[in-house]
């Protein structure tokens, strides 16, 4: 066995160790989000909604407890959210094309 040949498989076997790491770790993210996702859409939908109105109007006038947590009234938590989101998806979605045009599936 040359040299050469040693090291190239001592890369590849670091290469697999670190994709398999990295793929691990992605499905997990992705079994999370998955879980949540409908939960996320319907934070989504009342965020801007009369609801959320309602809620964000009570909490100005002091109608609601001190003591209640009320990030999701905030004007730039759920909307930075959503934001964050999408750029996700976008992510995501330029990565799986990049995916699919480099190797065939």
């Amino acid at each position: 066995m040359s040299k050469a040949q040693t090291e190239r498989i001592r890369k590849m076997e670091s290469y697999l160790d670190e994709s398999g790491e990295a793929i691990a770790e992605l499905n997990e993210a992705l079994a999370k989000y998955e879980r949540i996702q409908n939960k996320y859409y319907k934070l989504e939908d009342y965020y801007g909604s009369k609801k959320w109105m309602n809620d964000f109007e009570a909490d100005e006038a002091g109608k609601l407890p001190a003591d209640l947590k009320r990030g999701v009234l905030s004007e730039d938590a759920v909307y930075d959210l959503i934001a964050e989101h999408r750029e996700l998806m976008a992510r995501m979605q330029r990565a799986v094309l990049r995916c699919m045009e480099e190797k065939e599936f």
